[in-house]
């Protein structure tokens, strides 16, 4: 007779769960009892739901370990590289899986005789999955990825409304369904450290401070400044004319428009929203393809001295196209980096000239010194 499922807790106290002692030893041979969790996920950590009949709970715990273990490590590299596509990596058995475990957490167990029912939480070896990626030369990223920050600017003739009570261009993205593509949008509240950072004549202007500002109050180092100006016609909107300006640090970027005309009958409130549907769709169609399409560049750069270097890092982080750049050596005389980026060469020196950088050089000696200085090596 198979028995209901209770906690694991009740089973052992009932006697019924013989393998208990084992599992214990296993979770302390493994490193449970981390600290509790940092306020950024771990993006090396992933909690799934395992569910297992075998001939026995301790059989069923066993296998609903070691396929949630699996399970786990394929959320884990996807969140890495961006990708549902997982056809570069090696087959990796349960061992191996194993071995790159570095603790695992578990929670809400409920056990049968055959059946055992679980959360884990796995914790894998950062620089055990970090190799696994490289030599599988899989483009790969640990940093959280950084909304894109929207500022939503609605134009009625001469007046500019952002703040504004009411501005149905932003009620509508604050009704927006969360995008599903790679892009991650954010709307600002409106706070107070909103209204202080940007105002609407200094998103339509593309202020820098103000744009740089209104992303970083967010958490994020791009915003978005969409512009929709009211096309009326007897008194009536009959559309928008959407400008979509993206600013990464207060620099711009890619700029895209189109132009929405109202259907009949339709309010304006169900006009705005599809707007913004649109707007949005467009934002997905000119967003950078996903992380495994990167390509890569080891740089030289001449320094001369540290602020030097914290310059390039300055202008190199509002370059569009680049997704990161690790620091590969660092001397008095020169610093070493590595390119990770999206598109052709040709477009990453155009991009770059666009933040005074000049791109010299051939595989597998690329330069890249200020517009007009000289080099001195």
């Amino acid at each position: 007779m198979t028995l209901p499922l209770v906690s694991a807790g009740a089973a052992g106290r009932a006697g019924r769960c013989a393998a208990g002692a084992g599992l214990l030893l296993l979770v302390v041979m493994l490193g449970l009892g981390r600290a509790a969790a940092d306020d950024q996920p771990d993006p090396y950590s992933a909690t799934v739901k395992v569910d297992a009949t075998a001939d026995s709970a301790a059989a069923a715990r066993t296998t609903a370990r070691t396929e949630g273990q699996r399970r786990a490590l394929d959320e884990v590299i996807q969140r890495l590289t961006g990708s549902t596509d997982l056809s570069k990596l090696p087959k990796l058995d349960d061992q191996t899986i194993t071995n790159l475990v570095d603790s695992f957490e578990v929670a809400d167990e409920k056990m049968s005789q055959v059946r055992y029912l679980a959360d884990y939480t796995f914790h894998f070896r950062r620089s055990r999955i970090r190799q696994l990626l490289r030599n599988a030369d899989i483009a790969f990223s640990d940093t959280p990825e950084k909304p894109v920050v929207v500022v939503p600017v609605l134009q009625d003739g001469d007046k500019l409304m952002l703040w504004d009570d009411p501005n149905p261009w932003r009620d509508a993205w604050n009704e927006a369904p969360t995008a599903s593509g790679p892009t991650k949008l954010s709307l600002p509240l409106g706070g107070v450290g909103d209204l202080t950072a940007i105002d609407a004549e200094q998103a339509r202007s593309g202020d820098a401070q103000a744009l740089s500002d209104i992303a970083q109050h967010n958490g994020g180092d791009e915003a978005l400044v969409a512009l929709a100006a009211e096309r009326r016609q007897d008194g009536r909107l009959a559309g928008l004319d959407i400008s979509l300006k993206r600013y990464r640090l207060g620099q711009p970027g890619d700029s895209r428009t189109d132009s929405v005309d109202a259907h009949p009958g339709e309010s304006d409130g169900d006009f705005f929203k599809r707007a913004v549907v649109a707007a949005v769709a467009d934002i997905e169609h000119g967003a950078a393809p996903p992380a495994d399409k990167e390509a890569s560049l080891a740089v030289t750069v001449p320094i001369a001295s540290l602020g030097d270097w914290v310059e390039l890092q300055r202008r190199l982080a509002a370059v569009p196209g680049i997704r990161r750049v690790d620091l590969l050596s660092l001397s008095r005389q020169q610093a070493k980096v590595q390119i990770r980026y999206v598109g052709s060469p040709e477009a990453l020196k155009s991009s770059l000239a666009q933040a005074d950088l000049d791109l010299d050089g051939n595989e597998p000696d690329w330069r890249l010194v200020p517009a007009g200085g000289a080099d001195q090596n």
